[in-house]
This record gives C-alpha cells, structure tokens and sequence, in this order.
C-alpha cells in the first residue's frame, strides 16, 4: 500500500478504535471486477494476522457481485470481532448492501450510496443476444421477471387463469425455464439472507420488512441509488454521518486508492494505443490491504499488439485502384499474460 494510505489507516485505527481492513473492486470500463468467492481465503489472511479483536472497520467501495459471497463474508468478519461497522467512501451497491445490513453500524459520506439488493441470474441458459457483433448472455433481472407478471395482473387487470398461463407460456419462450427457476429460488434466497443480517443493524424489527420490501422490489429497479439521508430517514438504517475531519479521511483514502486503481480511466484499447503500436499495462482489478497483512491485488497484466493487414489485390484490377474491401485493416491483440492474485 502507498505510504501516504498506511500512515491514514494508522490514524483512522486510533480514532476509531479498531482494525481496518479495505477492499475495493474495480468499475473501471472493460475491467470490472466484483465480490467473488476467490475474495474469501484472501480475506481470511488478513483477519488471521488481525487476530480476534473488539472492533473491525471496513472500508468497502463496490458495484456489487455474489449475494451468497457476501453473507459469508460478513459472518467471517464476524468471528473475529464483536463490533463491525462498514465505512463506505463513495459506491458501495448491490452484494455490497447486503454486506452492511449484516453491520452494526453504515458510516457514510455525503457521496455514498447504496442501492437495491435485487440481483440478476447469469448463467449459459440466458437469453443470448448480439453486441458489438458478438454473441453474449443477457443477465435476468429477478425483479423485472416479477415485474412482467404484476403488470399483467396490476396494470392490464388480468386475473383469468388461462390468460396468465398464456402470460407466462411467452415468457417461458423468451427466458428459459430452468432460469426462471433460478430467479425465484435467488429472490427467496437474498430476502432470507437480508432478513437474518438486519438483526445485527440494531433497529426496530418491525422495520425489517419494510426494508427488505423497499431494497427487494419497491425501488423499482437495481440502479437507484440510496444516499445517506434516504438511508437513515426513510428506511431507517443505522447510518452514521462522519465529522468535517473523518470525512476529509475516507476522501483522502478513496482518491488514492482510485488513482491506484485507474478507475476515471476506461481501458479502451483504441485509446491506450493511440501513437504507439504497443501498450504493457497491469491493472490492479480488486485490492484488499489492512496494516498488519498489507497489500492483495487481484492483476490483469498483459500487452496490447496493434497489427494492420495488408490484403492482397485479386485478379487483373490496376495496382494504383483503391477498392474499398481491399482497404489495410487494423487489428489489435489482447496478449494476456497474467491474471490472478498477488500479494505484496
């Protein structure tokens, strides 16, 4: 970890009387990265050195990834402390949610958010689509499926059995059965997981419900972003607002850890070869770090070979004629040479 970001957690540890371990994940364009499951033995690490301790202070900057990762994270932070509090600098949305409802406490910025927990299914029984000319696999919203049949209930007033039925026959032609299955079972499975995390928030259980209504279904869709006074006022989180000082801090560790991580910058290989036909680059994807472990970074290094093909003139046309089809082509490879974890 840089210097600058040590010497800040050892203050941050003092003020608020804790461990603190960090982890961000990549939004960068064309290197995303989220909360897998290759994130646990890497956490384990560093809660081994930390030891069993009264307070854990997580700083988490995420887009999400998978809801069943981040339930087993949250109940292994847990066996090493009594206290856990998440401190979220700025993005901190879908798996990272649900990670501080399993909380005692959301420390968040005047930029935080946090968003809804309704996940999507991705799996090789999506639909298939084509983008850019290649074939990918549309991730299923669990709540737009949902969504689908209380309109035709709600808005279109539909209640006879065989309308329904011919309802869902098209969706069954559209989405694949068994996914379809697996959206139900994934939305029973993350208001299960909300539910038994909340009880750690400290708050009026008759609240809970309404919470995981509000996070689940009623937002409307998975990219509303929940800010500190929505968090605290209307949904009743125990949300805690930093001072001038303590926000100055998370402000400072969030600015040097984006830097690092080159997040402003989108890996656009059109751009990063511009006046060059060759580009090395090492993005650092995902990184956990805390004071007495140091540093973990999932990389992808590589380098990007720009190449231009010359096509070769057919038949009897004139060497000076241009054809259009016959125009040099530029390719650009993608040499992958590692991808993986480092620890440092």
């Amino acid at each position: 970890m840089s210097v600058n970001r040590k010497n800040i957690y050892t203050s941050l540890e003092k003020f608020r009387n804790s461990k603190v371990i960090v982890c961000a994940t990549s939004d960068r364009r064309n290197m995303e990265a989220c909360i897998a499951s290759d994130i646990l033995p890497i956490f384990v690490n560093h809660l081994e050195a930390i030891g069993d301790t009264e307070k854990i202070s997580l700083i988490l900057y995420t887009r999400g990834g998978e809801i069943v990762v981040a339930w087993s994270l949250v109940n292994l932070i847990r066996n090493y402390c009594n206290d856990f509090e998440v401190i979220i600098p700025f993005h901190c949305h879908s798996a990272g949610t649900l990670i501080c409802l399993g909380s005692d406490r959301i420390v968040m910025t005047r930029q935080a958010s946090l968003s809804p927990i309704d996940p999507s299914v991705n799996g090789p029984m999506n639909p298939v689509v084509t983008i850019d000319g290649q074939q990918r696999n549309l991730p299923v919203s669990v709540e737009f499926i949902n969504g689908y049949i209380e309109m035709a209930k709600t808005e279109m007033g539909i209640s006879d059995q065989n309308a329904l039925s011919k309802i869902f026959d098209i969706l069954s032609n559209k989405v694949d059965p068994i996914v379809l299955g697996q959206v139900q079972k994934t939305r029973v499975l993350i208001q299960m997981l909300a539910k038994k995390l909340l009880i750690y928030q400290n708050i009026d259980i008759t609240k809970h419900e309404d919470i995981i209504k509000f996070l689940c279904k009623d937002s409307g869709c998975h990219d509303y972003t929940i800010y500190r006074r929505e968090a605290k006022e209307e949904l009743g989180l125990n949300i805690e607002k930093p001072n001038e000082k303590f926000q100055n801090i998370i402000n400072i560790i969030f600015n040097d850890l984006k830097s690092e991580m080159e997040l402003d910058l989108s890996f656009e290989p059109q751009f990063l070869l511009a006046g060059c036909n060759s580009y090395k680059y090492s993005c650092h994807r995902v990184i956990v770090e805390s004071m007495l472990k140091g540093k973990d970074i999932f990389l992808s290094e590589g380098k990007l070979d720009k190449q231009t093909i010359n096509p070769q003139i057919q038949g009897n046309s004139p060497p000076d004629m241009i054809q259009p089809n016959l125009m040099p082509q530029t390719t650009i490879q993608d040499n992958r040479t590692f991808e993986g974890w480092k620890h440092i």
